[in-house]
């Protein structure tokens, strides 16, 4: 390799990694895993305080079970696809998540990850819309959301850092507002920020001509923008809308499902009430590379008629030995009654993280079950300046140094420090968490109010 190639990352020379800058240090490479840890190849101990992706749900400590589901699969059979015939396991699987989804969500389409599920729910939504003999082809998102990186699914994504590599995008998609707007403010507030929220949405429908769009894509608690939820009576307005000009609601619980908010779907907790909802993640707590489309009957019908078929697949949606995976990971959920393992601590997670309300850097608190973000104050009314003061990198940095891993996002500039631990994370990794979070954020608060009292007395 010549020399002028070289980086500091030289030492890896051959993988590259997502997201990450390749000119930068060297990765740290984790070579084990137990409970909510990490450990990395030096033999250091970290507590994954974001599940890695959101994705770890039941942690470190069932690998072996996994991996005997697996390996009894390989031996009775490697593999087969989901195309015309399929096998056991796939059968087993969509039983299974038909019963723990919300009633009337009984069909399963499976998929390879989180982001090929919106994919294959957007195509749905379209397919859907031809065989009932209209052409709607577009989609709503919310601003910020993220629905994953696929050029399709990247079409839907309300994050346009993430969109202006590659624009202009595939599919028209409209966009409208979160649920930022609902934060911080009294009960009567909140119902009348419902209502504008929902009258916009209706506007932008009508003026993007209803015939043209075949669903709205939302999560239950929206990630990107810092855990964003919302009233029953906004979900609910959502379906009365959806179902008055005929377009389809997706709920995307990539993310949400399987016991992250204390219950299988989010949906059910947050009153929901979705045509299609799509998830990967935690269906095989990450374990396999596994996701999943659950439809409703109603749009599942139109398939049914003689010689109508969903024209879309892949190689390995419902792969055999991830389906085994995927229904070992739920067996021990369920076992270990993981959903209410999270409703049952979740109160105690809650009020440690409220605990830092009392530092001045600290603006809000919110989120639910095991899925919580700690937004940041401006360190100043110059959004920009606010990034060097405690920007993603150096937070993150601060964190791991204290042994805790998380991370830290800019969205819509506003800082976001996300915590989001494996599911079988108890008070022993809820006070670790915490403690890193005020060592840093303390030093935060301090260093932003020096800053202050700086720039006071230049003034003076």
């Amino acid at each position: 390799m010549p020399t002028d190639l070289l980086t500091s990352d030289a030492s890896h020379p051959h993988l590259w990694r997502h997201f990450s800058d390749m000119g930068g240090a060297a990765p740290q490479v984790f070579v084990e895993g137990r409970g909510s840890y990490l450990i990395d190849e030096s033999g250091e101990s970290y507590l994954d305080a974001l599940s890695n992706l959101y994705c770890v749900n039941l942690g470190y400590s069932y690998g072996a079970e996994m991996g005997r589901a697996a390996f009894a699969q390989y031996c009775q059979l490697g593999y087969h696809s989901s195309w015309g015939s399929t096998h056991p396991r796939a059968l087993e699987l969509a039983d299974r998540l038909a019963k723990l989804a919300p009633v009337g969500l009984n069909h399963v389409f499976f998929t390879p990850s989180g982001g090929e599920s919106v994919e294959a729910a957007w195509k749905l939504a379209r397919a859907f819309a031809l065989a009932n003999g209209e052409d709607r082809w577009k989609v709503i998102s919310r601003q910020s959301a993220y629905h994953g990186t696929t050029l399709g699914a990247l079409s839907l994504n309300g994050l346009d850092h993430l969109r202006e590599q590659f624009a202009p995008m595939l599919v028209p998609s409209i966009r409208t507002s979160n649920t930022r707007r609902l934060f911080g403010t009294g009960a009567d507030s909140v119902d009348d920020g419902v209502r504008e929220l929902l009258d916009e949405l209706e506007q932008q429908i009508i003026e993007n001509d209803p015939s043209t769009i075949a669903a709205l894509i939302v999560e239950p608690v929206q990630n990107h923008g810092g855990m964003l939820s919302a009233p029953p009576s906004y979900f609910a307005g959502l379906r009365r809308l959806c179902d008055a000009y005929g377009l389809l609601l997706v709920a995307d619980e990539t993310i949400t499902a399987f016991g992250r908010c204390g219950v299988w779907f989010a949906s059910a907790r947050f009153g929901l009430d979705p045509d299609i909802i799509v998830t990967a993640k935690g269906l095989s707590s990450a374990h396999a590379v596994m996701g999943a489309v659950i439809a409703s009957d109603r749009v599942f019908a139109p398939f049914l008629r003689p010689g109508s078929s969903f024209l879309h697949g892949n190689t390995f949606g419902g792969h055999p030995v991830m389906a085994a995976v995927a229904l070992k990971n739920l067996e021990i959920m369920e076992r270990i009654d993981l959903p209410g393992q999270v409703r049952a601590r979740q109160t105690a997670l809650e009020k440690e993280l409220r605990s830092l309300l009392d530092l001045d850097v600290v603006h809000d608190v919110r989120g639910a079950g095991y899925l919580w973000a700690i937004e940041l104050v401006s360190a100043s009314a110059d959004a920009p300046h606010g990034k060097r003061i405690w920007g993603p990198l150096d937070l993150e940095k601060r964190l791991h140094q204290l042994g805790v891993l998380t991370r830290v996002a800019f969205d819509d500039d506003i800082a976001i420090i996300n915590v989001a631990p494996p599911l079988v994370a108890e008070q022993t990794e809820f006070d670790i968490i915490v403690d890193a979070l005020r060592s840093v954020l303390s030093t935060v608060s301090a260093q932003a109010q020096e800053r202050r009292d700086q720039a006071v007395s230049t003034t003076m």
